[in-house]
C-alpha cells in the first residue's frame, strides 16, 4: 500500500543562482531528513567534484558549502503517495507540488533550474511550468541524468560530465546554454 509522504524543506539562500530540483526524496532521505541520504546516491560525490563540497563534511557543512557556491536544493513534489523509493512508484494524481513558483520568482539571481532526473523534469513541466510567469531575468531549465542509485547504469564520471554544464552558473558567469528540460 502506498503511504502519503511529505518531502523536505528547501535549502535555498536568497542569492541562489542554481536551483537543483529532485522529484521527491527517497525513503532513506525522508527517514534521515537529509537530501540524497542513500549511500549509493551519487549526488554528494558529484557536488564534491563540481562545487567543492567536501565529501568528509557533515551534512550541515555540505549544505552551507552548496549555498556558498550559489546552489539551492528542493524537490518538485512536496507530497505524494508512493510505496518505496522509486519515482515510478509515485501514484499519478497524488502529487502536490512544492511552492516553487513564489520561490523562483523571489530569487533575483537565479539563472538555472537543474532537474535531477527525467521524472523531476516531467513533474516540473506538468506542475510548475504552467504557473510560472515570465521572469525579469531568463532562467534556463536543464534536465540532467538522475543521481539515484536506480540510475546506476550511468557511471559517476559520465554523470560528472553531464552535470558539468552547471559550472558556468555556479561561478556566476553562465549565459548561452540552451534549456534541455
Amino acid at each position: 500500500m502506498e503511504e502519503v509522504l511529505t518531502g523536505l524543506p528547501p535549502v535555498v539562500a536568497s542569492d541562489c543562482r542554481v536551483l537543483i530540483l529532485g522529484s521527491m526524496p527517497g525513503a532513506a532521505s525522508l527517514q534521515a531528513a537529509r537530501y540524497y541520504a542513500h549511500p549509493r546516491n551519487r549526488f554528494w560525490p558529484l557536488m564534491a567534484a563540481l562545487a567543492d563540497v567536501p565529501e568528509e563534511a557533515t551534512y550541515g557543512e555540505r549544505l552551507v558549502a552548496l549555498q556558498r557556491a550559489g546552489i539551492g536544493l528542493w524537490d518538485v513534489i512536496g507530497e505524494c503517495r508512493r510505496a518505496g523509493s522509486l519515482d515510478s512508484a509515485i501514484v499519478r494524481g497524488s502529487e502536490r507540488a512544492n511552492a516553487l513558483v513564489p520561490l523562483i520568482v523571489s530569487l533575483g539571481q537565479l539563472r538555472v533550474i537543474a532537474l535531477n532526473g527525467a521524472t523531476a523534469a516531467s513533474l516540473f513541466r506538468r506542475h510548475v511550468e504552467p504557473q510560472l510567469p515570465e521572469l525579469r531575468q531568463p532562467v534556463q531549465r536543464i534536465a540532467l541524468p538522475s543521481t539515484s542509485p536506480a540510475h546506476a547504469a550511468m557511471g559517476l564520471e559520465a554523470l560528472r560530465e553531464a552535470w558539468s554544464v552547471l559550472a558556468p552558473w555556479r561561478e556566476g558567469s553562465g549565459t548561452g546554454l540552451r534549456a534541455q528540460a
